[in-house]
C-alpha cells in the first residue's frame, strides 16, 4: 500500500510532484517486499524426495516395475509411475520447461542435467517395519534418500570434472543452490501403522517422531546447499479404496470417506505445517513453502462433478467389491469359471479420481497441480513460480 505524503514546506515548483513520488515509492515497496514482488523463479533443476505419489521410476528400476495398463494414458506403456499417466511432479517439471525427472536409481539411459528423483513407491519417512520383498515397504526411506542425494551431489561433480561422454549428463554445481527441492512423503508411514493393527490413537502418537525425522532430513539437505523447498502435506488417506476396503467398520463421513483415518492425516498435516514454520526460523536462508495438497485432493471426493469426475471412491483399475479393489491388483489376472481375466482399466480413466486403489489418475493429478501451483493452498501464499522467495 502507498500513502500520500505531507505537503512540502518548500516551493512547490522545486518539490517532486506527487504522482512521480507516489510511483517511486510504490516501485521501491514492490522491490523490497517479496510478497508484492512479481519475480518468477527460474529453477534450472528439481530434486525430488518422496514415495509413489512422485516416483518416476525409482522402484521400477530397483525392485518392482509396474506392468500394463500402468502408463496407458500418456506414455502408452509403463513408465515407472504408479498411475495411468503423469504425476504432479511431472507437471511441476513441465511448468518450468524442464524434462521429466530421471530416477536416481535408474542407471539406463538417464539424464541428470536438470535434477534427479530420489522418490520410490512404498517409501516412508522413518525406517519401514518390513521391506517390500516381505510384503511391506521400500527400503529407500527418507534418510536413505538423503544419503543418495549426498552421493549424487558429490559424484556428479567428480564426473563433470573428469570430462568425457557422461559429463554433459550431470547438473552444474550451481544448480544445487538454485534448484527446487520438492517433498511428498508420509502417507505410507500412516498406512504402516494402520495395517500393523495400531489404533488411531497409537498412529497419532507416532506422528511427532515422523515429523522430527522429516525435519532432520530436510535440514541435512539444506546443509548441502538446498535453499528452495516445496513441501506437500499428505492426502485424505481415508478416501482411498485400499483403506475403505480393509477397514469396512470405520465411520464414514458425508462423502463416504473413512473419517478417523482422514483425521489422522489431518493431524499429521497440522504437525508438518508447524514444523515448516519452525524450519523457516531455524534455516533463515531457506524459502520453505508448505502446500495443502490434502484440501485439494479431498475436494475431488467431496465435489467430483465440479471437476468432471464420477465414482471418486472406486478404483479405475482393479477388481472386486464396492471399491473395485481386492486381492487381485491392477494389471493382474483373476480366474472366473476357469477363464483367466486380465485386470485392466476402466473405459474412461479421465473421468476417475482414483487409478488403482492407492494412487491418482493423471486427470486427477493435473487438477491437483493446477490448484496448488496457484499459491491458493500454500503457506506462505506464494505460487509455484515464486517458490524461491523467502517470507521475510
Amino acid at each position: 500500500m502507498c500513502f500520500r505524503p505531507m505537503k512540502s514546506l518548500h516551493n512547490t515548483k522545486s518539490a517532486m510532484s506527487f504522482p512521480r513520488c507516489l510511483a517511486i515509492f510504490c516501485i521501491a515497496t514492490t522491490l523490497l517486499n517479496p510478497v508484492f514482488a512479481s519475480k518468477v523463479c527460474e529453477f534450472p533443476a528439481i530434486l525430488n524426495f518422496g514415495d509413489s505419489n512422485s516416483d518416476t521410476g525409482g522402484l521400477a528400476a530397483s525392485l518392482q516395475a509396474p506392468t500394463p495398463p500402468y502408463g496407458e494414458t500418456y506414455f502408452h506403456k509403463p513408465a515407472g509411475r504408479f498411475s495411468d499417466g503423469r504425476l504432479i511432479i511431472d507437471f511441476i517439471a513441465q511448468n518450468f520447461g524442464l524434462p521429466y525427472l530421471s530416477a536416481y536409481l535408474d542407471s539406463l539411459g538417464t539424464n541428470f542435467t536438470h535434477g534427479a528423483n530420489f522418490a520410490t513407491a512404498a517409501s516412508t519417512i522413518t525406517l519401514p517395519p518390513t521391506i517390500l520383498a516381505a510384503g511391506g515397504y521400500s527400503p529407500f526411506y527418507l534418510n536413505i534418500q538423503y544419503f543418495q542425494f549426498n552421493e549424487f551431489k558429490r559424484r556428479t561433480q567428480f564426473i563433470r570434472r573428469q570430462g568425457g561422454i557422461f559429463a554433459k549428463l550431470m547438473p552444474q554445481k550451481k544448480y544445487f543452490a538454485e534448484a527446487l527441492y520438492t517433498f511428498d512423503i508420509g502417507q505410507n508411514d500412516l498406512g504402516a501403522g494402520f495395517f500393523d493393527n495400531k489404533t488411531v490413537e497409537q498412529v497419532n502418537a507416532s506422528v511427532p517422531d515422523l515429523i522430527n525425522a522429516f525435519s532432520t532430513n530436510l535440514t541435512s539437505i539444506y546443509k548441502l546447499g538446498a535453499r528452495s523447498f516445496w513441501i506437500h502435506n499428505t492426502g485424505p488417506i481415508g478416501c482411498l479404496p485400499y483403506i475403505l476396503t480393509n477397514f469396512l467398520s470405520a465411520e464414514r463421513d458425508a462423502f463416504g470417506c473413512a473419517k478417523p483415518y482422514n483425521q489422522v492425516a489431518q493431524y499429521f498435516n497440522s504437525k508438518l505445517k508447524e514444523a515448516a514454520g519452525q524450519l523457516r526460523k531455524d534455516l533463515p536462508n531457506a524459502a520453505i513453502t508448505y502446500v495443502d495438497v490434502y484440501s485439494v485432493k479431498y475436494s475431488l471426493f467431496s465435489s467430483p462433478k465440479k471437476y468432471g469426475f464420477e465414482k471418486p471412491l472406486v478404483a479405475c483399475c482393479g477388481y472386486g467389491g464396492d471399491y473395485n479393489f481386492g486381492s487381485v491388483p491392477c494389471g493382474g489376472t483373476v480366474t472366473e469359471n476357469g477363464t483367466d481375466i486380465f485386470v485392466g482399466s476402466c473405459e474412461k480413466p479421465s473421468t476417475r479420481v482414483n487409478w488403482d486403489g492407492i494412487h491418482y489418475t493423471e486427470a486427477a493429478n493435473k487438477v491437483i497441480f493446477d490448484q496448488i501451483s496457484s499459491g491458493a493452498f500454500s503457506d506462505p501464499p506464494f505460487p509455484l513460480n515464486n517458490a524461491c522467495l523467502r517470507n521475510d
